[in-house]
């Protein structure tokens, strides 16, 4: 799509963007009935780079349009600068290869946004890219010296109060006096040359055929893309409006919200296959100041969060702990969150622990918190069960709170729903059954050998030992009965193919879509392990100091394809957003014997503790256990909008 720029927009569209479409609408009278409102949601992906590519993937193109970008801005090496709708980050990397080094990416698409990850990593540039809507990002006020939107990334909204609300978040976001450049095609050229048709042949494989027309209004010009391959036919047949601006309205724009619009100069752009350049071949870059001036709330003392930090209750028996209550090392571990936790400044922590008083104290202390570290993954009274009880709680009482919701809470602890969930967005998953309650025996079976047999519902791997992977039917009949004795006889039993790949987990620490650390994905080291025993991380792994798992078994980063990687990342990100989990959450999954990744399960509020799986993979990304538990609370913080009215917390020095 020749002239489309690099957006952030809105929540994208759940779907493969590369799905081949066996046919076209074929013709059509009037291009603008067929546009969306929302068309920028999935359109900007792998074709998007493949038509586009002899501008917006050209380095010299690229090493150009900063030349003239820093000619017209005034800007010092260590400013804060965001490129906002970065696309794949080209512009904002080539900063970097100049020596700048406090660099934000944010755009809205996950297939650039990953690109764009991926080459920073390579390059060794230490860029922050995040996902997100234009109109509202999740930064505090007042950070950036330097806002640019390149390659004609303004005006993709239906309605034009959309762009003010972009300029409006665009003004929170830059420090009294901060630039803002913005670098968008001439509309009153484009609307006296553009052309009503074009095609032209991308590789030997792909051509791509344009029409375009302008809006009722004259103020967008509407486009029309079909893109074949040779031998798969149509991939692509889609529709897309600009509104074009000219240099007064843009600055008259810029003027009505709070900027004092400044220099000008002309941009155009060569195209090495020397094709279409639609809204790309003529544009002009303006420059304006912020003219908002420093609040005096700024430079208030930082706020403290009042925190009321949730725990499960150590005068209660325990059912999931090997000992049946809390024993030495639960104490160890409450005091290590404790220990970890004291060096965070701007919180004041309360513990509440007495579930016999929980509700009564909960309902004193609610008004002066301003939301509840929610560690209590033991459920309420200790019942695994009762987990999603004290989110519902939380609730009830109107008191704030992080990690998942009630309903995220009760979908993750079925994993046969979990795997239902999955299918349906195209993941994989191990094919597996469940055996009812009242199943005894086995006439055939679904599958083939090795099987590894798990309770349907729970977490930390209550049910799972060595005994769980079955060769044969008299090994599963005895599995079952085992699980059956540790979980009850009224609870469904899950029986799923046994993965002989890497056993992996990955983090997320934040809220995708627009503020998220995917942490690096770890793997189990089985390789100490005596070569007859099962390769799992059940729960002797976790709870059984005298176990050779416990004692053998350890976490290291994974070394996965960065096509693997990047399939792991987009999935976990659907599955967190469609499970409604919040602030962090795992993904267990396992390689099959292919080396394709298949979900296990999600784990919402997954185990906190300071030497557990999250704990590990943020020590491989250089995190301490205190940086981790900050990222929880910044992301609840962010997430619940209470550092709107109190300054974000930090770490203390």
């Amino acid at each position: 799509m020749a002239g489309k720029a690099n957006q952030v927009n809105a929540p994208r569209k759940k779907r493969r963007t590369n799905a081949v479409l066996r046919t076209s609408i074929g013709p059509v009278e009037d291009l603008e009935s067929y546009v969306k409102a929302d068309w920028w949601r999935d359109i900007f992906n792998a074709n998007y780079l493949r038509t586009d590519g002899d501008v917006v993937d050209d380095p010299d193109v690229t090493e150009a349009d900063v030349s003239a970008f820093l000619g017209i801005v005034d800007i010092a090496e260590d400013a804060c600068i965001l490129d906002l709708c970065c696309g794949q980050g080209r512009h904002v990397l080539e900063l970097a290869r100049r020596g700048y080094k406090n660099l934000f990416g944010v755009d809205r698409s996950h297939y650039l946004i990953s690109r764009a990850k991926s080459v920073s990593r390579e390059q060794g540039h230490a860029v922050t890219f995040r996902e997100g809507d234009a109109r509202k990002l999740r930064f505090p006020d007042s950070k950036f010296d330097l806002i640019y939107l390149a390659g004609n990334s303004f005006g993709y909204f239906e309605s034009m109060e959309d762009d003010i609300a972009v300029l409006k978040e665009l003004q929170r976001l830059l420090k009294p006096g901060g630039q803002l450049l913005i670098d968008f095609t001439d509309g009153d050229y484009l609307r006296g040359t553009f052309e009503p048709r074009s095609w032209e042949w991308i590789d030997k494989n792909y051509f791509v055929c344009r029409e375009r027309s302008l809006s009722k209004d004259n103020n967008r010009l509407v486009s029309r893309e079909v893109i074949t391959h040779v031998k798969k036919g149509v991939i692509a047949d889609q529709f897309y409006a600009e509104r074009l601006y000219n240099e007064n309205q843009l600055r008259e724009l810029m003027e009505d919200n709070g900027f004092d619009a400044q220099d000008s100069q002309p941009m155009s752009t060569m195209s090495k296959r020397n094709q279409d350049l639609g809204m790309m071949a003529q544009r002009i870059i303006l420059t304006a100041r912020s003219n908002k001036v420093t609040s005096p709330v700024a430079v208030e003392k930082q706020a403290i969060r009042e925190v009321i930090v949730l725990l499960g209750d150590h005068r209660r028996a325990d059912a999931v702990k090997p000992s049946g209550t809390f024993d030495e090392d639960d104490f160890h571990t409450i005091g290590e969150l404790r220990k970890a936790l004291g060096k965070l400044s701007g919180f004041n922590f309360r513990y509440f622990d007495d579930h016999g008083k929980l509700i009564d104290e909960l309902r004193v202390a609610g008004g002066k918190t301003d939301f509840v570290l929610n560690l209590c993954d033991e459920g309420f009274n200790n019942e695994a069960t009762k987990e999603l009880h004290v989110p519902s709680l939380l609730e009830m009482l109107g008191i704030q709170y992080s990690g998942g919701t009630p309903q995220c809470l009760a979908y993750c602890y079925d994993k046969s729903l979990v795997r239902g969930v999955a299918i349906e967005m195209d993941i994989p998953v191990p094919k597996a059954f469940s055996v009812a309650p009242e199943a005894v025996t086995f006439i055939s079976l679904p599958l083939e050998f090795p099987v590894i047999v798990k309770p349907n519902d729970g977490d930390s791997s209550v049910g799972i030992t060595v005994d769980s992977v079955c060769h044969d039917v008299r090994q599963l009949e005895h599995a079952i009965a085992k699980v059956r004795d540790s979980i009850g006889y009224d609870r469904p039993v899950l029986v799923e193919q046994f993965l002989s790949g890497k056993d992996i987990s990955v983090g997320i620490l934040g809220n995708p879509p627009d503020s998220y650390t995917m942490l690096p994905v770890i793997e189990e080291d089985y390789s100490e392990l005596p070569p007859e025993l099962p390769r799992i991380c059940g729960y002797e792994a976790k709870w059984d100091p005298d176990s050779v798992y416990f004692q053998k078994v350890t976490s290291i980063r994974a070394e996965l394809p960065q096509a693997t990687l990047d399939f792991l990342h987009a999935s976990c990100i659907k599955l967190f957003q469609r499970l409604g989990c919040q602030d962090y959450a795992r993904f267990d999954w396992r390689l099959d014997a292919n080396n394709t990744p298949r979900l296990l399960e999600v784990n919402p509020n997954p185990g906190w503790c300071w030497d557990g799986h999250l704990a590990r993979m943020a020590a491989l990304a250089g995190m301490s256990y205190s940086d981790m538990l900050m990222a929880i609370l910044n992301a609840c913080d962010e997430r619940l909008n209470v550092s709107q009215s109190r300054g974000r917390c930090k770490r203390a020095a």
